[in-house]
């Protein structure tokens, strides 16, 4: 049995605030569960997180209050935390006093997504995370499976179908055949579940889509290995769930701006046949393009 934690980064309306879309899924088996979120837990703990989710936007976005606490660096973690406390309550009521209310709630707001991560500086919430990826790059047992789509390049009417719903057909599809693939290495007929982020808004499309698959299949295989529709769970109570989260941003960071120190150990666990040809993950994109993506996905290996 093999469980393929699923999530998105981006956003697939078109045009969007984002020029890709990116749906990942990472595969385990579940005899590796318990080591998998052993090994991230361990991490968050000595950062003082063993409670937070990791949300990989959000800690690693600047925390401006923290640059104008004097000595921040210096100061222990408590500290951190209580400096930084002032300066936003003091931030929030002027706000109010100022009856600038819309910024009021969207600043509010932003302080909630970072509130657990304030006590590290950014180099060290990099060092978490880039420490984090360099363990998934570890899980030889784990396949990354992602489509990354280009929307500059997407066409739905040629397509037929939105970006969200291309990009799940193709995920599914990758998994379902990875699945086959580890029937013939292991000599036993394997199975897969997606545990999915909790995404009101596509909730209900993608659990459509997969009974859809599940009677007629997608455009590239047959779904007999992957049981059920997807499972939705919270995304900070579910530490896989998290690191696809890692993964989506990653390979999104990539390829809108080049950032290549989280994308090289994330794609590491991308799927591969035995000559080492990237079939896991696509970039939906121009002939031309020339990432790594790109280069390591022969398009002769697969219809896709």
């Amino acid at each position: 049995m093999y469980l393929c934690y699923v999530d998105e980064s981006g956003t697939p309306d078109i045009p969007g605030n984002t020029t890709h879309f990116v749906l990942a899924g990472l595969s385990i088996p579940i005899w590796h569960w318990r080591d998998t979120d052993r090994d991230i837990s361990a991490v968050m703990s000595r950062y003082d997180l063993e409670h937070a989710e990791l949300h990989t936007a959000w800690i690693l976005r600047k925390i401006l209050e923290q640059s104008r606490i004097p000595d921040f660096d210096q100061l222990n973690y408590r500290q951190r935390r209580s400096a930084v406390a002032q300066h936003r309550t003091a931030h929030l009521l002027s706000l109010q006093k100022q009856q600038e209310h819309k910024k009021y709630r969207q600043t509010k707001k932003n302080y909630q997504h970072t509130e657990e991560y304030v006590h590290l500086t950014l180099d060290e919430r990099q060092a978490l995370v880039a420490e984090i990826a360099q363990i998934v790059s570890g899980w030889g047992f784990a396949r990354l499976f992602a489509e990354c789509i280009d929307k500059t390049h997407f066409d739905p009417s040629r397509a037929k179908s939105s970006v969200a719903e291309q990009a799940f057909e193709q995920v599914v599809s990758r998994f379902e055949q990875y699945l086959q693939v580890t029937d013939m290495t292991q000599g036993q007929r394997n199975y897969g579940l997606i545990v999915h982020d909790n995404n009101q808004t596509i909730s209900l499309k993608h659990t459509t889509l997969m009974r859809e698959f599940h009677q007629k299949g997608t455009l590239w295989t047959g779904i007999q290995r992957i049981i059920e529709t997807p499972l939705f769970v919270d995304s900070s109570l579910t530490r896989l769930v998290q690191i696809a989260d890692l993964c989506c941003y990653a390979l999104r960071r990539y390829l809108e701006n080049g950032e290549g120190d989280l994308f090289s150990p994330i794609f590491d666990r991308a799927d591969r046949t035995a000559n080492q040809t990237v079939v896991g993950v696509r970039h939906f994109s121009a002939s031309t393009c020339v990432c790594i993506i790109c280069q390591e996905h022969k398009t002769n290996s697969l219809p896709f």
